[in-house]
């Protein structure tokens, strides 16, 4: 596989500058690109929670950053801000995974004078952005290798450099797989109601040069039905023990309509998405937002006053109907309890 070009890597999410953290604000992209600056961990805990800074291992790699901002402030809140981080959203794993290392560090130094502190933990979130974007690449390559040459992929949401520390789960897969000549035609849904997928990910892949196409998430099984597409690639939110997989809302539905057309499923994250805590997906709980971001966009009510909305903003798809969960520790296919365990046992 030829190598991937820089341009197909350019984006950066998340940027420490040594006393604060910007992060680019996805609630105005394509239209705006601006950055939110973040000095202190309560700020960067509301901007996990209002979307500034979203998918998982984006939102771990800032909920570290946000620890830092709490120590140089005051190591004495560090307590009060690991649980005001840890509460910004509920469902994806890397958010607490991150700040259980995170705490860990905080234990390990707790005779350590308050600058040692810092240096450590300053420490501690680098090497969560540097492994999570080391591990990307490890998965492009890994899921490319999957594809065959010529094929059509449809992806669901967005997984690319800005939900991550750069390059991407399921977008690396997509960006490896371009680039390797296995991947030819690219769809993307838009993934109501934030359309990450028509906001975001095809901002990622027109900047990147890589031609995509955009449908609607309503069209996504007329799409297979026509023979265009021969994967789904879809990252994660958290993935249980079985395999079970959250992702964003819709995903289920792919899946069913995958499996359908035989069209294989693909889910790509890191091993730190693994939660062997949750047995199944019956153990995830599944984030609830506000109704009102159905009921309107941009501010703007486009529904009927009175009417009521219930707004889900993940899934879970069950194992039995994934051909292959990629991480950076390999490629798990047809994903079961057991397999599972043989990959990620020690994770």
């Amino acid at each position: 596989m030829k190598p991937m070009p820089a341009a197909h890597d350019s984006i950066r999410a998340v940027l420490w500058q040594g006393d604060h953290l910007l992060l680019l604000d996805q609630r105005v992209l394509p239209a705006h690109e601006r950055y939110l600056d973040c000095r202190g961990s309560a700020e960067v805990a509301q901007a996990i929670t209002d979307l500034v800074v979203r998918g998982a291992p984006a939102i771990g790699i800032a909920a570290a950053w946000g620890v830092v901002l709490a120590a140089q402030r005051d190591p004495a809140t560090l307590g009060a801000a690991l649980a005001q981080l840890r509460a910004a959203r509920p469902t994806a794993v890397n958010l607490m995974w991150a700040l259980d290392r995170m705490r860990g560090v905080i234990d390990a130094a707790r005779a350590s004078a308050a600058p040692e502190l810092v240096e450590r933990l300053t420490r501690e979130a680098q090497a969560i952005q540097h492994e999570d974007l080391a591990a990307n690449r490890r998965m492009g390559e890994l899921g490319a290798a999957l594809i065959a040459p010529g094929s059509g992929v449809l992806t669901h949401c967005n997984t690319g450099s800005l939900a991550t520390a750069g390059y991407g789960t399921a977008l690396g897969v997509i960006r490896a797989g371009v680039a390797g000549g296995r991947i030819a035609r690219v769809y993307a849904g838009e993934t109501r109601p934030w359309l990450q997928g028509a906001r975001l990910t095809m901002w990622e892949l027109v900047r990147d040069g890589i031609p995509a196409t955009l449908i609607a998430d309503s069209a996504a099984a007329h799409l297979m039905q026509t023979g265009a597409v021969q994967w789904v690639i879809v990252g994660a939110d958290r993935i249980a023990a079985n395999g079970d997989t959250a992702n964003k809302i819709g995903t289920y539905s792919l899946a069913l309509a995958a499996r359908h057309h035989g069209v294989r499923f693909m889910v790509v994250a890191p091993a730190s998405t693994v939660d062997l805590a949750s047995a199944s997906g019956a153990d995830i709980e599944i984030e609830l937002r506000d109704p009102a971001e159905l009921l309107g966009y941009a501010g703007t009510r486009t529904v009927v006053e009175g009417a009521q909305a219930w707004n889900p903003v993940f899934d879970v798809t069950p194992h039995t109907l994934i051909d292959a969960i990629v991480s950076e520790r390999g490629v798990v296919e047809q994903p079961d309890a057991a397999r599972m365990a043989a990959c990620f046992g020690a994770a």
